[in-house]
């Protein structure tokens, strides 16, 4: 698969490319570049030069394409959603879920930015202003750079490129090279439905060498990232050098408190939802249970019995409850985690 560049399809300007392994079958799904600096630099030209008429485009216009486009993601819901599933790992329910989010979200954005208005500020707020009448409007930053993870690329697909398009602002969106391919295929549609050449773009390559080369950029206005905490203070720190705007959404440590007057089936089951899903992939899940001393043997008594009844298999299958994690790389990591956690104390339930 292509990177998408100023309206085009495009390969790296070397032609290196980057294998994507479906993560549950170790097989190689297709490839997408490795761009260059070169390809970057091509890149944010682009989004500069085809930003300012984006601009001026009325919102009710912008709304107008961003609909057609969710008309060409319901044509090919069912391939986005296999696509999906076969790159991330996740069971196909979920990617379907995640798919039919693209239509909830940029609905949802859409209407939002009809109704936002202007302020109007009354006279003899301040002392010197009774004659006057102050009015704000939203004006857009420019360039952003959308860096999405790989747990849920569709829906930070949906957060960050559909509200700045519809601000008026280009995107250039940077996905995970372990699945890029359903985002690729996303950048593109966002073409074929009329978005202008330059206005929304996407590469591909690790971040060591493309993300960074992106959040370095004096071209760029503004960057959006989801991912982890020191991938945040790279970003951070690269995109100081120009004052680029950063909005960092970073890893958590979210507490689960059941406490004694707690309803331990309602826990058990809410368990299930915040850690389980996507294989525990989540930024957002819960990762330390704080139960009540009275209640600890029965929520986990419980808990061991859920989680054993959920089916984990191909994610292809429908009745599978729980994929793999996105990358072999990632299954050695937690499996010394949990070595780790035992070494320090920890035992295993089952």
């Amino acid at each position: 698969m292509q990177m998408f560049i100023d309206g085009k399809v495009a390969d790296a300007a070397d032609s290196a490319t980057i294998n994507v392994i479906n993560p549950a079958t170790a097989k190689l799904i297709d490839t997408v570049p490795a761009a260059t600096k070169e390809d970057i630099s091509r890149t944010i030209s682009a989004a500069r030069k085809a930003q300012p008429a984006w601009a001026v485009v009325p919102v009710h216009e912008k709304v107008d394409i961003l609909l057609k486009f969710l008309d060409l993601v319901g044509e090919n819901h069912e391939s986005l959603a296999q696509l999906l599933c076969a790159e991330t790992g996740k069971p196909i329910v979920e990617a379907r879920a995640e798919i039919s989010n693209i239509t909830i979200a940029f609905r949802a954005f859409c209407e939002r930015a009809k109704h936002l208005y202007g302020q109007t500020i009354p006279a003899g707020m301040e002392a010197g202003q009774e004659h006057h009448v102050l009015i704000t409007r939203r004006e857009p930053l420019g360039v952003i750079v959308a860096v999405i993870p790989f747990n849920f690329p569709c829906d930070l697909f949906d957060q960050k490129v559909a509200p700045a398009l519809l601000a008026g602002n280009a995107v250039v969106v940077k996905p995970s090279t372990d699945n890029p391919l359903t985002l690729c295929k996303l950048t593109a549609l966002l073409g074929a439905a009329g978005i202008p050449a330059g206005v929304c773009q996407i590469v591909t390559g690790r971040g060591s060498t493309v993300g960074n080369w992106l959040c370095s950029d004096p071209g760029v206005d503004a960057i959006t990232l989801t991912g982890s905490a020191e991938v945040g203070i790279e970003t951070a720190r690269n995109a100081s050098a120009h004052l680029i705007h950063t909005a960092l959404e970073l890893g958590g440590n979210d507490a689960f408190i059941l406490l004694e007057d707690g309803d331990v089936d309602l826990a058990v089951d809410e368990l299930v939802w915040g850690r389980m899903y996507n294989t525990g992939q989540v930024c957002c899940a819960s990762k330390r249970f704080l139960i009540q001393r009275s209640r600890i043997k029965e929520f986990t008594d419980k808990a061991v019995t859920k989680i054993a009844s959920l089916k984990q298999g191909d994610p292809t299958d429908e009745d599978s409850k729980l994929g793999c994690l996105i990358s072999e790389n990632a299954a050695i990591q937690a499996a010394d985690q949990t070595t780790l956690t035992v070494e320090q104390g920890a035992h295993i339930i089952s």
